[in-house]
């Protein structure tokens, strides 16, 4: 087995490599020439599985990880007791005992505003801009955002910063929502790889080579290729051999990893994005990375430049970032770079755990690894716990729902075909032996023979006009049956995960239609139209 703790990643190639054999001296590397010739039954392997840093040097610096330099920097402004006189204006909580009561009086004596010792997310240069270099080394980036906008800021930004009025870029269908919104807003065209669909679990899967071959060859003018990586199934591409394929045409590859925030500190789980070589992307640390809610990372490769990606999160990122979210991001870091290889392998082991027992109880189907097969699953991500659902005469938003009302158990989404349960750094063994309980009398009190359900949690879209034209576009709006041949001026989406059934400016299907029924039928969360009950969609007048 290959250790990849000293790797270095050179453009357009990927040579020359270094590395470093399990039990070798570790100031003993010897060139990819020396080496890898010499262990050649592990190549093939290597290149598909090692991590590959963009940047000079070695590993992270641990010593350097140790600090959390916002959140060291609120503790010496909690002790100096300042008198405010700036906002938020709850002043510490003396203004709101009612916000001190829920969050404590710690939580609302650091709610404070940017102010010299504490530094300015908009323009950093001390703490903040200290924070952002520590969570590049711990990512292997050439820089790191930190971003509070949650990860729709990081993908929209990541966007903006390459795309145009005009431009395209090359993205799979499925992706989320705040992808779309960004061509929305900046006018770029879409050129959608439609996924393939798995059979049996009705899933989208990753995109194919042959399709991303196509897509370029078809549009050399494109200026970047988008991937989801690993999708919210635990779906993962062909990433490094797609940024390859990017950067021999001239384009810069994006990766949407909001769901991969624990691929950088396990060598045995899926490549991540900065060792591909991709030259940005958006990481939802708040996922599987243990900081707040709302709170996410923008990384960049070598070859982007970070001062105009900082002007283009300043077009939309508040100039009040809050510092719960910031030293959330701090702590969190520092707390994966210390200790995230032995937790993301306790979360893989829980994972695997429940697998194999939820698979024991029958009807239902974990689904890991068996389902990689070189391409469209190049890879699969162990720490999801996706779970199919339909064999037991239950869609997987019945079984979401059964699991809350019933059982007092939370999981991340139900759709109709699968329900996803998020194991992370803070579950424990018991929390998945009730989860495992739970579902095994749920198929003993609730299950029935599998009656006429839709068998694809994909339709594939028609486009008709770009999201932008469609957005803004005359419309009207008509009941949601009387709209099947129109195009959409909007979004229909389940949520979560946000990945639009219709999109501005797609052609309205009878399918479509049937789906978005039967999903809110079926109790899904359904977002995105003018109308709040989905009776009436919105499409536009005229053709565009």
């Amino acid at each position: 087995m290959l250790n990849n703790t000293l790797m270095k990643r050179s453009r357009p190639s990927f040579y020359p490599y270094r590395v470093q054999l399990m039990g070798a001296p570790e100031n003993g590397t010897e060139t990819k020439d020396k080496q890898v010739v010499s262990c050649m039954p592990l190549v093939f392997y290597y290149l598909r599985c090692a991590k590959v840093r963009p940047t000079e040097g070695t590993s992270m610096n641990l010593t350097d990880q140790k600090h959390a330099p916002i959140y060291e920097a609120l503790n010496r402004f909690r002790k100096q007791r300042v008198v405010p006189f700036d906002v938020p204006g709850h002043k510490r909580g003396r203004g709101n005992p009612e916000l001190v009561e829920l969050l404590g009086e710690k939580c609302v004596g650091i709610d404070v505003n940017s102010m010299k010792p504490l530094d300015n997310l908009c323009h950093p240069v001390s703490v903040i801009k200290h924070a952002e270099e520590l969570a590049a080394d711990a990512f292997g980036a050439a820089h790191a955002f930190l971003m509070v906008g949650g990860t729709t800021s990081s993908v929209q930004s990541m966007i903006l910063s390459v795309c145009k009025a005009g431009d395209k870029i090359i993205l799979p269908r499925n992706v989320h929502k705040s992808a779309i919104n960004a061509l929305v807003l900046c006018g770029a065209v879409p050129v959608y790889i439609d996924p393939r669909v798995e059979p049996k679990l009705g899933i989208p899967l990753g995109m194919e080579m042959d399709d991303v071959r196509r897509a370029i060859a078809e549009n050399p003018d494109a200026v970047a290729v988008l991937v989801n990586n690993p999708t919210y199934y635990g779906i993962c591409s062909n990433l490094k051999a797609i940024v390859e394929l990017a950067h021999a045409s001239d384009m810069k590859a994006l990766v949407d990893e909001a769901h991969g925030t624990h691929l950088y500190f396990n060598e045995n789980l899926p490549l991540d994005a900065m060792s591909a070589g991709a030259d940005m992307a958006a990481v939802s640390m708040h996922k599987s990375g243990g900081s707040l809610t709302q709170s996410s990372l923008l990384l960049l490769g070598p070859d982007v430049n970070p001062r105009y990606v900082d002007k283009i999160i300043n077009l939309t990122q508040t100039t009040s970032a809050s510092y719960l979210l910031m030293s959330s991001l701090d702590i969190s870091r520092r707390n994966l770079a210390l200790r995230g290889e032995k937790s993301f392998e306790k979360v893989a082991q829980m994972a695997q755990y429940a697998r194999d027992e939820i698979n024991e109880v029958g009807g239902y189907y974990a689904y890991g690894r068996e389902l990689v097969n070189g391409d469209s699953v190049f890879d699969f991500d162990v720490t999801k716990l996706s779970i199919y659902t339909r064999d037991i005469g239950l869609a997987g938003i019945e079984v979401y729902d059964l699991l809350r009302d019933e059982y007092d158990i939370q999981i991340e989404f139900g759709d109709i075909s699968n329900i996803l349960a998020y194991i992370s750094i803070g579950d424990r063994l018991q929390d998945i032996e009730r989860l495992v309980g739970a579902l095994a009398d749920i198929k003993r009190l609730y299950s029935k023979q599998p009656s006429e359900m839709f068998l694809s949690e994909y339709i594939s879209p028609i486009v008709a006009a770009t999201p932008q034209a469609a957005f803004y576009a005359e419309k009207e709006s008509l009941p949601i049956r009387e709209t099947v041949g129109r195009i959409c001026s909007e979004f229909v989406m389940c949520y979560p995960p946000g990945i639009p059934i219709l999109a501005p400016g797609e052609v309205i299907t009878k399918e479509i239609v049937e789906y978005t029924l039967y999903a809110q039928a079926k109790g899904s969360s359904m977002q995105g139209p003018e109308d709040p009950d989905i009776a009436y969609l919105n499409v536009l007048k005229k053709g565009v």
